[in-house]
């Protein structure tokens, strides 16, 4: 069975790849997770951020975005401490801030969901890459993204995080053209 080159290093890698990675999301939960897990991983790597994902989950209120809102400094102080996330206080400190900006774009359009997906006019861009050196890192679609949630306060969102995001959330469909899992998400 063939899959995207970048899957193959790791099991955890390997399961993300095959149920999660390009399946289009619809729910604000997982958006707010997928915002959170993709700023946390700039300058890491996706396998360093999959290993904490569960460590965030505990920590981050199960990516309730109301519940995370309402984090004092106090909780960024043991959060800072806690070695079951990335222990970054700027990537800490934006996660609850942008749980604050994620709630006000909810009551401003109804949801989250509909307000993300307009970038790519409510349907999945899907990409041809042959092999793994194929796929972009930033759209223009991921441009327009990055520089919306910024005015609206979103910190590490620049257009490759906000890409990588596309990516997770289904948003474009990049598995390499002989990948199984293509045509499936």
């Amino acid at each position: 069975m063939n899959r995207c080159a970048w899957a193959l290093c790791d099991p955890l890698m390997v399961r993300y790849h095959d149920e999660e990675w390009g399946v289009p999301v619809h729910d604000d939960r997982i958006h707010y997770e997928f915002i959170v897990l993709d700023g946390a991983q700039a300058g890491l790597s996706w396998l360093t951020v999959l290993r904490k994902r569960e460590g965030y989950r505990a920590l981050f209120a199960d990516f309730d975005p109301a519940r995370v809102a309402a984090f004092t400094e106090a909780d960024v102080d043991r959060l800072v401490e806690d070695p079951r996330i990335i222990r970054n206080r700027s990537k800490i400190v934006a996660a609850i801030h942008n749980a604050r900006s994620f709630i006000e774009i909810q009551e401003e359009e109804g949801s989250f969901d509909a307000f993300i997906w307009r970038f790519v006019g409510g349907q999945r861009i899907n990409n041809e890459p042959r092999a793994a050196g194929d796929i972009p890192t930033r759209s223009p679609e991921a441009e327009a993204m990055s520089k919306a949630l910024q005015r609206r306060g979103f910190q590490f969102v620049g257009p490759t995080i906000c890409y990588a995001y596309m990516q997770a959330a289904g948003m474009v469909n990049d598995h390499v053209m002989d990948c199984f899992r293509r045509d499936q998400v």
